[in-house]
């Protein structure tokens, strides 16, 4: 069992969204637990962007500045952890949320005095030890030549435009962009355009929009490709992904 010294402080905050609702940017003096257990949303930062599924959790460090807006209806279950421990990250994350994290996690948001508060707190640092994180991030460059093209892109994942288009509507050398593009993001263009798009995705099927329809609004010529490049990044088909977490389960615990 992890040992807490000096001791950390535990809050919870139980909130429910509508869908498009925008968080504005903020920070805050503790580390986040921040768990979707209906819904997805998206969390914004200067350097990247998480798109965080149902029933999973983005962790977000203490002073990270930050902005969410939630694609559907959203239930989002919060800790704040003050204070250091071995095993909290320093970097962002979503991570893949056990059925006991869940628990506790909704156990501290829901209960403004949730009885055995420490045994509470020591079981979920040691959750946080052997956590999985998910490839769920797309990172945003600082140029501002190429923050126009990755916005252009996030808005519009279909955009076809291939690197060389690029480079001309932005007024640079193929060369110079494919490596300032892989400087400021550690991906190759055709990698992000690939993980926005899958990450465009997540949003559009947990909205509930059919698989055939998700796969040509983001930029694919077929179902089957589109599945298969799914199934590589994440590990499973689109059915069996949003299948996992089991929202149901989760509102129920929360009104035991």
């Amino acid at each position: 069992m992890t040992t807490v010294s000096p001791p950390i402080e535990i809050e919870g905050l139980a909130t429910d969204y509508a869908a498009g609702e925008w968080i504005a940017a903020h920070a805050h003096d503790a580390h986040q637990i921040v768990h979707a257990g209906v819904g997805v949303l998206r969390v914004v930062s200067d350097t990247a962007a998480w798109v965080v599924p149902q029933g999973r959790a983005v962790w977000m460090p203490a002073g990270r500045v930050h902005a969410i807006r939630c694609h559907t209806a959203v239930q989002m279950r919060t800790v704040y952890l003050r204070g250091t421990a071995a095993s909290l990250p320093e970097a962002c994350a979503v991570w893949s949320v056990s059925p006991l994290m869940r628990e506790i996690v909704i156990r501290i948001a829901t209960s403004p005095e949730p009885s055995g508060r420490e045994h509470l707190l020591a079981l979920l640092l040691s959750e946080i030890e052997t956590i999985d994180a998910l490839p769920l991030a797309l990172p945003r460059p600082a140029d501002a030549r190429l923050r126009r093209l990755t916005e252009a892109i996030s808005a519009d994942p279909a955009d076809r435009r291939p690197l060389e288009g690029w480079a001309r509507e932005l007024a640079m050398s193929e060369r110079t962009l494919i490596r300032r593009f892989a400087a400021e993001t550690g991906m190759t263009f055709r990698q992000w355009r690939r993980q926005a798009r899958l990450l465009a995705a997540l949003e559009r099927l947990a909205a509930g929009e059919p698989v055939t329809s998700v796969a040509y609004a983001i930029g694919y010529n077929s179902v089957s490709a589109f599945i298969e490049t799914f199934r590589e990044i994440f590990g499973e088909t689109p059915g069996r992904y949003f299948g996992a977490p089991d929202g149901r389960a989760a509102r129920a615990s929360e009104g035991r």
